[in-house]
């Protein structure tokens, strides 16, 4: 078979600079020292994505703005609009559905698709071509593809050169030539940790890693060392599977805060704002979850986190809320808090409840609470109705902002 690998290039950025174009705005912030990141004006959060420019200041994904503004004082920031993102995506996605009905989601930003039969790579190329500028004419933004014999390849493949590029790995000569010079920490799967490890062994690239002994790889890093071998010489057993087919494994949302927060009762309503969106999500999906988890990010950088596995399955907003609650006050230990996330996962059929901890009654109510508010944010957009807890706070609970308009109260929602 012959898998392409498609990825958006600077996906958030190039996402807001589309919006904004269309919008008016004077100026592609893809062409200037720009960076989507946590709060501009209290200049709190990290970097989730930078133009070109801006890396040419050594500007890096993941670092705090902080940093970044010292590295370069006149970066110009703009905040995450996730809403738009995720109509990006499945713009994008519908778009490689028409190419081939094997079509998985990797992330956001990123799919695979199956293309074809083994041996037909000319074809794969020309239309990774073709998918390359229909997305750019119309969606307006660029792409890598990358074209190999199976998922490793071909994400590997994407990552050679950006922006906007076709690149192949399809035969063993093309990965002596294309991926074996690289440095060892390149290669997919191959992190900090691994990279020190490897290096004391005087592995520095990924042809060096491809050549080890297996079994000198296996000693040191247990079954890591094996599967990162495999990936050096272009082995990967995964399949393509189409996203209809998968279960979703998990949901998870996170955030940083404005700045580092000790009191129990502010950390709250962020928590409340998580549980919020990623039990939206969860509706969506149709699915009801049994495992919940937080992570925490001290001030400190030291990151820990806490699940709890119910025996039973919810997607009701306010009941999931008191169970991140529960977790939070279990595993926080009172210091600064920085960074604060929540998942769902376990999921079961969105139409099985536990009777014996509802009655029914109150499950409908609850179900017919959440769809409601679920239809006005999807018709409306997400600040169309939030939790009276956030009225008269500063606080964003979802992004973009509140509504500063007349509010109507409904279930300790207002609109």
């Amino acid at each position: 078979m012959t898998v392409l690998h498609v990825d958006a290039n600077s996906a958030y950025l190039s996402w807001t600079a589309v919006s904004l174009l269309e919008q008016g705005y004077e100026q592609d912030i893809r062409l200037i020292p720009a960076a989507i990141a946590g709060d501009p004006k209290s200049r709190h959060g990290i970097i989730l994505a930078k133009s070109m420019e801006a890396k040419r200041y050594q500007i890096r994904t993941g670092e705090s703005l902080f940093t970044a503004f010292h590295k370069y004082p006149k970066l110009r920031v703009f905040p995450p609009d996730y809403d738009l993102y995720l109509a990006c995506s499945e713009a994008m996605y519908r778009i490689l559905l028409e190419y081939s009905p094997i079509v998985q989601r990797f992330s956001i930003d990123e799919c695979f698709l199956e293309l074809g039969k083994e041996g037909q790579h000319e074809i794969a190329i020309e239309t990774a071509y073709a998918m390359k500028e229909r997305i750019r004419q119309t969606l307006g933004f660029t792409v890598n593809i990358g074209v190999g014999t199976n998922k490793l390849l071909a994400k590997m493949a994407g990552e050679l050169e950006k922006p906007d590029q076709v690149h192949t790995l399809l035969t063993h000569r093309e990965l002596e030539e294309k991926l074996w010079p690289l440095p060892v920490e390149e290669l997919f799967m191959v992190g900090s940790a691994s990279a020190r490890k490897l290096k004391k062994i005087h592995i520095s690239t990924i042809g060096d890693l491809a050549r080890s002994d297996p079994a000198l790889l296996r000693s040191i890093l247990k079954s890591h060392g094996q599967l990162i071998w495999e990936y050096a010489n272009g082995i990967d057993y995964d399949s393509v599977v189409p996203n209809s087919q998968i279960l979703q494994k998990g949901l998870s949302n996170s955030m940083t805060l404005p700045c580092d927060i000790k009191d129990r009762q502010e950390i709250t309503p962020y928590i409340l704002a998580l549980t919020d969106r990623v039990c939206g999500r969860l509706r969506r999906h149709r699915c009801k979850a049994s495992l919940f988890g937080i992570s925490i990010r001290t001030g400190g950088f030291v990151r820990y986190s806490h699940q709890l596995q119910l025996s039973f399955f919810l997607d009701d907003t306010t009941n999931i809320y008191k169970y991140f609650c529960r977790l939070f006050n279990e595993c926080w230990k009172g210091e600064p808090v920085r960074q604060i996330g929540v998942s769902l996962s376990a999921f079961t059929g969105s139409d099985q409840y536990q009777l014996s901890f509802y009655d029914l009654r109150r499950i409908e109510e609850e179900e017919a609470l959440n769809q409601t508010v679920d239809r006005i944010r999807e018709r409306f957009g997400q600040t169309a109705i939030f939790r009276g807890t956030f009225v008269n706070t500063d606080m964003k609970p979802l992004e973009g902002g509140v509504n500063d308009g007349n509010y109507m109260m409904m279930g300790g929602y207002r609109l």
